[in-house]
């Protein structure tokens, strides 16, 4: 098991700084669009209530439409971000722990 000082000095190597600013220059920017997306949906249910209760066809309504938008895109943030793990981050961290297991 590596010591605590290996640990120390791989997080401040440059490489791990790679694999931060990977990550979070990925889920930062989804998260502020999805919370900001969530709030477009409760601020319109809150006082757009008659947009949000057009009928788009039959008991289908505007409301149900985006409500059901933001499980969609739940899934396709989950979905983004784990092909963006297997690609840029995963072989990253890969790469440190067998570097730190390697030095152990």
């Amino acid at each position: 098991m590596p010591s605590a000082e290996a640990f120390l000095e791989e997080q401040e190597s440059a490489e791990f700084g790679e694999l931060r600013r990977a990550h979070r220059s990925f889920a930062f920017p989804l998260t502020v669009a999805f919370v900001l997306w969530y709030l477009l949906y409760v601020l319109l249910s809150n006082y757009a209530g008659d947009f949000m209760g057009t009928k788009l066809f039959g008991n289908i309504n505007v409301a149900l439409v985006l409500g059901l938008a933001q499980f969609a895109t739940t899934f396709l943030i989950a979905w983004l971000y784990s092909r963006h793990a297997a690609r840029k981050l995963d072989p990253r961290a890969a790469e440190i722990k067998s570097r730190l297991e390697a030095g152990a």
